[in-house]
């Protein structure tokens, strides 16, 4: 890359000595960089492929839900887990198990967001301590509503209405 630069340095010195715009020299750079953008590395080959004619359609993922609640057997689970992933290493009292090592920490959460199917979300994981972090962390139910919804719900005063049409 670094090479290129300097043979387009040395042709722009060359051309403005001639007398040649500097929008003829770069309007050639991006156009071989267009041409450039059409290959494409497939397994450790590289393979051209002809422009797409018509336009991409854009789909939108369905929106995510956030919420969660906590599994009766949450502490079973959680001191499975424990033993899997630190072994023999595991105190007699595994909530009090230091989770020092970033890399069990993350072996840990990764299979417990997967087997409970609630991420630990990265503000988080700085207050992720012991094991009884995060037993506290996925005991906590987490509700998908807004304050609209839990208001609409709610009984509410009689002179207090909410106008959805706004």
């Amino acid at each position: 890359m670094a090479a290129l630069l300097l043979r387009r340095v040395r042709v722009v010195y060359d051309q403005r000595c001639l007398g040649v715009s500097r929008r003829a020299l770069w309007d050639g750079f991006r156009k071989k960089a267009a041409e450039d953008s059409s290959i494409v590395k497939v397994s450790g080959q590289l393979e051209l492929t002809p422009s797409p004619s018509s336009e991409p359609t854009l789909t939108r993922p369905p929106p995510r839900s956030r919420k969660y609640m906590p599994p009766e057997n949450l502490e079973h689970l959680l001191e499975a887990q424990m033993k899997e992933v630190f072994g023999s290493t595991l105190p007699s009292d595994w909530r009090e198990a230091m989770l020092t090592d970033n890399l069990l920490k993350f072996r840990l959460l990764t299979r417990l967001a997967a087997e409970l199917g609630h991420t630990v979300p990265n503000s988080c994981l700085q207050h992720m301590h012991s094991a009884g972090d995060v037993l506290k962390f996925y005991a906590t139910p987490v509700k998908d509503t807004n304050k609209f919804d839990e208001l609409s719900c709610a009984e509410l005063p009689s002179n207090l209405k909410i106008n959805w049409g706004y």
